[in-house]
C-alpha cells in the first residue's frame, strides 16, 4: 500500500490546481450570481484533457484512471463545485459511451465530447422515478430502423444546453431488465425542455426537464443491447459517485484552509481565534474527517478501476462519507467565520449551497446505505 501520489499524479494535481486557481476561481462568484454556464472555460478545461478523463486516447480522451479523476475533481472543486460537478457529469456520459458503445459510436461521439465541442447530459431521473430508478416510465418503441421515445426526465444537468443526451428508456417489461440506453442528439424533432430550474446552488450549470414527444432516433443510437440500459446506467454512476465525492472533498479542503487562515487573523476577547482550544479541536476534527474521507474515496476509485467485486459498495461508501463530511466541514468553516461566513463577500456560503445537493444526486445518501447493506448481506458474504 502506497498512499503517496505518483509523479504523474502529482503533475495532474498541479495542472488541475493551477487551472482552478487561474481560470475558475476569479470568475466563480460571478457565474454563481449571474447563473452563467461558462462554455469557454469548460472548453479550456477540455484542452487540458479534462473533457474525457477516462476515455481512451484513440478517441481523444486522456486514458486516465478513476483515481486520477478523483484528484482532478477535488482540485477543480476548490474553486467552484458547481462547474466541477458539471464536468463530472459530462465525463460520466463520455466514459459510458467509451465503455459500452461500439466502435462506430465511439468514433462518432467521443472526439467532440472529449474536446467539449459538444456537451453531454445523463438522463435517468424522472418526476416519479428518483431513488427507485428502475421504475422509470420513459418509453422507446421500435419502429423499423428507429426507436421512438416518449416521456420526460427531471433535474437534468445541462438540460437545454447540451448537445448529447444519454437517455435510459423502457423497451421491455417492468423493472431494470426492460431498460435500454440511447443517445439523443440535441435538436432532434420531438425533444424539448422545461423551464430552467431555480436552485439553491449549482448556478453555473443549467438544469431542466428533458421531454420526449414522438422523438425518433436511429437504432444505431442505442448503446449496448436492449435491456442493458440499467446496467450501463449503474456502471456510470459508480464513477459519477466517486467524482461527486471528490468535488465535496475539494470544497471542504478549500473551506478548511479558509477557516485556518481566519482563525489566525480574527481577534476576539483580546486573542486570535486560534488561541481558543475549543476552536482548535473543531479544526482538528475537520482535518481528520477530510483525510479519512479522501482515503476511502481513493480506495474506492482504485476498486472501480480494477472492477473489483466490491467496487459498487465501496463507491457508495465513499460517496456517502465524502458528501456528508464535505458538507459538514464547509458548514463548520462557515460557523467559524461567524457572520462573515454568511456574506457573499466570502466564498463559504456558495460552497455550502453547492455542496448540499451532493448528498442527494448520483443516488441519495440513504440509497448509498441501501447499496452497502445489500452488499454486506449477500449470501456469499455470510
Amino acid at each position: 500500500m502506497d498512499f503517496d501520489l505518483t509523479e504523474e499524479q502529482a503533475a495532474i494535481k498541479d495542472l488541475a490546481a493551477d487551472f482552478a486557481r487561474t481560470e475558475i476561481a476569479p470568475r466563480a462568484a460571478d457565474w454563481d450570481r449571474d447563473h452563467t454556464f461558462p462554455v469557454d472555460v469548460l472548453r479550456q478545461a477540455a484542452a487540458l484533457g479534462f473533457g474525457g478523463i477516462v476515455v481512451g486516447e484513440a478517441h481523444g480522451g486522456s486514458g486516465l484512471t478513476r483515481l486520477d479523476g478523483a484528484i482532478i475533481f477535488e482540485e477543480l472543486a476548490r474553486a467552484c463545485p458547481s462547474t466541477a460537478a458539471y464536468i463530472s457529469i459530462h465525463n460520466m456520459v463520455a466514459g459510458m459511451i467509451d465503455r459500452f458503445g461500439d466502435e462506430a459510436q465511439r468514433a462518432r461521439y467521443l472526439p467532440r465530447l472529449c474536446a467539449m465541442e459538444h456537451f453531454a447530459s445523463y438522463c435517468l431521473t424522472e418526476p416519479n422515478a428518483g431513488s427507485d430508478a428502475a421504475s422509470l416510465r420513459t418509453k422507446a418503441r421500435r419502429e423499423g430502423d428507429d426507436y421512438v421515445l416518449d416521456g420526460a426526465k427531471a433535474f437534468i444537468s445541462g438540460g437545454g444546453a447540451s448537445d448529447i443526451y444519454l437517455v435510459m428508456a423502457r423497451t421491455g417489461g417492468e423493472g431494470a431488465a426492460g431498460i435500454s440506453a440511447f443517445v439523443v442528439p440535441g435538436g432532434t424533432p420531438g425533444l424539448s425542455f422545461g423551464a430552467q430550474e431555480e436552485k439553491l446552488g449549482w448556478h453555473s450549470q443549467p438544469t431542466a426537464a428533458v421531454i420526449f414527444d414522438g422523438c425518433r432516433v436511429p437504432a444505431a443510437n442505442r448503446i449496448g443491447a436492449e435491456g442493458d440500459g440499467f446496467k450501463i446506467a449503474m456502471a456510470g454512476l459508480d464513477g459519477g459517485r466517486l467524482n461527486i465525492g471528490a468535488c465535496s472533498l475539494g470544497a471542504a479542503a478549500e473551506a478548511l484552509e479558509l477557516a485556518a487562515a481566519h482563525m489566525k487573523e480574527r481577534v476576539q476577547f483580546g486573542k486570535p481565534l486560534e488561541a481558543f482550544q475549543a476552536l482548535q479541536f473543531r479544526l482538528a476534527d475537520m482535518a481528520t474527517g477530510l483525510e479519512a474521507a479522501r482515503l476511502l474515496l481513493h480506495k474506492a476509485a482504485s476498486a472501480v478501476d480494477r472492477r473489483a467485486p466490491d467496487a459498487t459498495a465501496l463507491a457508495a461508501m465513499a460517496k456517502r462519507l465524502a458528501t456528508d463530511t464535505g458538507f459538514q466541514i464547509v458548514n463548520d468553516a462557515l460557523q467559524l467565520h461567524g457572520g462573515y461566513g454568511y456574506l457573499r463577500d466570502y466564498p463559504l456560503e456558495r460552497l455550502l449551497r453547492d455542496l448540499r445537493v451532493h448528498q442527494i444526486l448520483e443516488g441519495t445518501n440513504e440509497i448509498m446505505r441501501v447499496i452497502i447493506a445489500r452488499h454486506l448481506l449477500k449470501p456469499s458474504n455470510r
